[in-house]
Parts: structure tokens; sequence; C-alpha cells
């Protein structure tokens, strides 16, 4: 098991946002953190990451406990995040901003800027470009490619599919499939059913701040009560 997070409650000020939760993640699964906008999932994310440390709860990362470490020593252990509003540098180039990632990480591997290219042909088209002129789905794969340069041994992906088009999304599960293939583990939260089932083999949905259902992702998917009552907005 390369994540464990047990009963972690998470507080905004005096909001109690995460309420025990508790999920595992095995080594070179993808699993999805599912439900609606606000309910959170990207609290989750944050917490592991030590953006939001939470104030109680264990999270263990390859035997390890890091609840409560700050980021730059979560990203030296080897977990990396894309956020939703992708975080990458306007004003660098493409390739700047790829080298950037590699070199404040500290770590090395399989992932080069050449392989992040050729997982990301349009990436490569626009080596010079800023980062500023991309187009949202350039964007979104500019941030995926600094998380993978980082060489982590897990990423934490914050709404990938959200505001892609049908093909673009299209092109992400094939991405992510070659990510799986080179042995990465990935936790990513997102609205989308329909995008996790091709992607993600379990799932955990949150509601209100709680894990309040576990399974498979094809068996979620063919839940119709667990997708009405949590997940259909």
């Amino acid at each position: 098991m390369i994540l464990q997070v047990e009963s972690i409650n998470t507080f905004y000020g005096k909001s109690h946002i995460l309420q025990d939760i508790s999920f595992d993640v095995q080594a070179g699964e993808v699993v999805a953190l599912l439900g609606r906008n606000g309910v959170g999932k990207t609290t989750t994310l944050r917490s592991i990451m030590g953006l939001t440390p939470p104030r109680s709860g264990s999270i263990r990362f390859k035997e390890n406990e890091v609840a409560g470490c700050p980021p730059y020593v979560m990203a030296k252990t080897g977990i990396a995040y894309m956020p939703d509003d992708l975080r990458i540098f306007p004003d660098l180039t493409c390739e700047e901003n790829l080298e950037i990632a590699r070199r404040l990480s500290g770590r090395s591997g399989y992932w080069t800027r050449q392989r992040v290219e050729a997982l990301f042909p349009a990436l490569g088209d626009r080596t010079k470009q800023m980062g500023l002129n991309l187009s949202g789905g350039e964007k979104k794969m500019l941030s995926m490619g600094r998380t993978l340069m980082a060489n982590p041994d897990m990423i934490l992906l914050d709404e990938p599919s959200e505001g892609l088009a049908p093909m673009v999304v299209a092109n992400l599960v094939a991405v992510i499939g070659e990510i799986k293939k080179k042995g990465m583990t990935i936790l990513m939260a997102d609205q989308n059913l329909k995008f996790c089932r091709r992607v993600c083999q379990r799932g955990y949905i949150i509601e209100k701040g709680c894990i309040v259902h576990q399974d498979t992702m094809e068996a979620i998917w063919d839940d119709e009560e667990v997708i009405k009552k949590y997940l259909v907005v």
C-alpha cells in the first residue's frame, strides 16, 4: 500500500470540512475521489499534499507518517500535485515550465522533457511559446507534464477533465493509460463519472466531507441509486 489515510479532520478556520476521512491507494492504482462541487475532494488532496494540513488523523505514504509535512517535503518524498487552477508560469515558455519543475524537485527518473513532449506532442510543437498563450487544454497538458517532470511515485490530479472538449478528454484517457503503464500511482478528484470509469479502478464518493460509498468503478457505474443520490448534479 503506497498511501493510507486514516480518520483525517481538516478545517478552514472554524469550518469542519473533512470529517474522519479514511481510504487507501495501492501502488500502481488509479483511484478516483468522486462527488459534487464543494464536498471536500480538493481539500482531501490539499490535506495529503500539506497545503491544508489536517488537525487530526494519520496520512502514511510509503509506510512513513507524513500528516502535517509541508508541501516541499511531500514533493521530495515522492508526491506531485496538479491543482485545478494548474499554476503554470504564464511568462515562461513550455520548455522553461518543464525544466523548472525538474530542477526544483531534486529527483530524477524516467520522465524527461523529451518523454513528456512525446506524451503530449502539442507541447513539443510549442516549446518556445509562453504559457500565457496556450489554450486551456494545452495548459492542462503542461501542468500534468510538470507533475511528471518531478519524477514522483504518485501524482494527485485535481479535476483533470474539467473544462476540456470531448476530444481532449479522450486524449487524456490515453495519456493516463500510458502513465499508468510506467508504474505511476494516481489519485484524482473529478466529477466526470464517465471519464473516471475509463481510467480508474476504484472510487470513493465524498459527501459533506465524509466518505459515503466506495467500490470498483464498474460497480459504481452500474449503481443507479448511488449515482442519483451522490453524483447527479
